[in-house]
């Protein structure tokens, strides 16, 4: 009487069982850094200020929860609307740095071009510049009476407007800084990018007779196309947290400035200008809404982008 045979792997311990067995706590060692400043840092104040959004502030301390009610009064402001719209309008002026960069960076990797790490330091040196720095010498700029712009435009017969003291002009302005200050950013790392493009790829489209501006669109944009994926992402949150810049080049006394704030800035006036806690943190929760939103849209369409 044959005895039936045990089936093939029966009774042995699954390969990753046995690896998380051996290798015990350490791995929770090694990220417990990671995931505490993350809970301490990150998750622990998200969740303190969803908590504060549902609430008021009492003059004398203490709060009082009203529900929903902060979220129904911003949400009926129209001034919110307007910095919603105005943080757009930035976030939008700005991304065009990534096309320019492109350019740039592809300008500064041909093959015998001198001094090409010089150029990039000096494109580099706007975005480690302090910003009151830089917005102070934009400010001089974009002068109505003796600004060089007005006076460049005058040049041509065009009468410049007062940028920082016109509304929609001056959202304008702070975006050209913002796109002036982060094309450094963007032209390091596409020219990190295109070092990894095989030369072989430009050889073999030159014996096709390929012009530059045919490899350029063939080859050069198609395979930076991660690399553009991350500038998008990472300009975009950038372009929602936009406050600095904006209150340095218009200042707190611009009578531009109710109809020129951010999202960040309107939050900033509800918390330390009018002391209302429960509506900032209510307009902190918003942001973080749609900076999510944006953040999966962009992850969404990566992926056709940057496999297609």
């Amino acid at each position: 009487m044959s005895e039936a045979l045990p089936a093939r792997g029966a009774g042995r311990e699954p390969a990753r069982g046995r690896r998380v067995r051996r290798d015990g706590a350490w791995p929770w060692l090694f990220v417990a850094p990671l995931t505490l400043g993350v809970a301490v840092f990150y998750l622990w104040p998200i969740a303190q200020t969803a908590w504060y959004s549902l609430t008021t502030f009492g003059v004398f301390g203490g709060t009082t929860f009203t529900g929903l009610g902060n979220y129904a009064e911003i949400l009926g402001d129209p001034t919110l609307y307007r910095s919603l719209v105005n943080t757009l309008l930035y976030t939008a002026i700005v991304l065009l740095n990534i096309p320019i960069a492109v350019c740039l960076a592809s300008l500064l990797n041909l093959p015998g071009l001198r001094f090409a790490a010089f150029y990039r330091v000096l494109y580099f040196l706007p975005y480690v510049a302090m910003p009151t720095a830089v917005a102070m010498v934009w400010r001089i700029i974009f002068n109505g009476d003796f600004g060089v712009l007005n006076w460049a435009l005058g040049l041509v017969g065009i009468e410049g407007p007062y940028w920082i003291s016109t509304p929609w002009a001056s959202i304008v302005a702070v975006a050209v800084v913002g796109l002036w200050s982060s094309l450094g950013f963007s032209l390091i790392v596409l020219s990190a990018g295109l070092k990894n493009v095989p030369p072989e790829l430009y050889e073999a489209a030159q014996l096709d007779g390929a012009s530059r501006s045919r490899q350029f669109r063939s080859i050069t944009v198609p395979l930076l196309a991660p690399s553009t994926s991350f500038l998008a992402v990472v300009t975009v949150i950038a372009g929602f947290q936009l406050f600095d810049l904006l209150y340095a080049v218009l200042g707190t006394t611009n009578p531009a400035l109710p109809k020129s704030l951010s999202l960040v800035y309107y939050f900033y006036r509800a918390g330390f200008v009018d002391n209302d806690k429960g509506v900032a943190a209510a307009t902190a929760m918003v942001i973080l809404v749609l900076v999510g939103l944006a953040t999966a849209v962009q992850f969404r369409l990566q992926r056709r982008w940057v496999r297609g």
